[in-house]
């Protein structure tokens, strides 16, 4: 029989699943923070990470439509209006369209999601779906990759600018604030899966929960690479990136 956990080995094991499977380790990424990308290559992953960007609110509302704390909801809305801001222009989603307008993609083409790759829909629409369907306290859990999520920010915008002279600090302003929501955010959903994970059955579900988020995450970038590095089977549809 699995034993409880104090909230202290609670958080440990959360850490250690990070360690081993955040997609910091992934080869596309490795590839991305090091310039060893070609600008086609980084015009795919910015579309298809833009997929991923404006699902978050729309998994955001989820969770906030079940959490049945004031205090709780108060906290969680603050990621929808990180992401949608508060007028057009605004937010973490049009920060992420300034990036793949520097990239020289048309923003109606990255709207419309036309290009993106099948896998990619298939993972953000099934983390969209676990929000949903699970408990509140596995939706919860499933987002605390943002505990560390701020070590990759640093890396991927310090690598970028060194490596590639087609970004910038302005269209790389996305992670600027990321720097300081993620912490704040990853604080709330730790407090909240420790204090209310109190048996063994809801922990273990919690610890599955970050696992399936690593997945989704790794699986991205399993598409990118497969399609855009090796062996370079670009899918039907999805985008066929300029080469220089």
């Amino acid at each position: 029989m699995t034993e409880l956990l104090s909230q202290d080995q609670l958080e440990e094991r959360l850490r250690a699943i990070g360690a081993a499977r955040y997609h910091s380790l992934h080869p596309f990424h490795q590839l991305l923070h090091t310039g060893k990308l070609d600008f086609g290559q980084v015009q795919a992953w910015a579309l298809n990470r833009y997929y991923y960007q404006c699902n978050i609110p729309i998994k955001d509302s989820v969770v906030l439509s079940r959490l049945t704390s004031v205090e709780d909801r108060r906290a969680w809305r603050q990621r929808i209006i990180d992401h949608d801001g508060t007028q057009p222009g605004e937010g973490g989603i049009a920060r992420w369209l300034k990036l793949t307008e520097g990239l020289k993609l048309d923003t109606a083409y990255v709207e419309s999601c036309a290009g993106i790759l099948p896998a990619t829909k298939f993972a953000v629409e099934a983390y969209v779906h676990f929000v949903r369907d699970r408990t509140v306290l596995e939706a919860v859990a499933s987002s605390l990759t943002e505990l560390f999520s701020p070590g990759i920010i640093q890396n991927r915008v310090s690598g970028m600018l060194a490596n590639y002279d087609f970004v910038s600090k302005e269209t790389l302003a996305y992670f600027n604030n990321r720097l300081t929501e993620a912490p704040r955010d990853a604080d709330f959903a730790l407090a909240y899966v420790k204090r209310e994970a109190r048996r063994p059955d809801q922990q273990q579900a919690v610890l599955a929960a970050l696992e399936f988020k690593c997945d989704v995450l790794w699986a991205q970038l399993d598409a990118l690479y497969h399609a855009y590095v090796s062996p370079g089977h670009i899918p039907p549809g999805a985008l066929v990136p300029e080469r220089r």
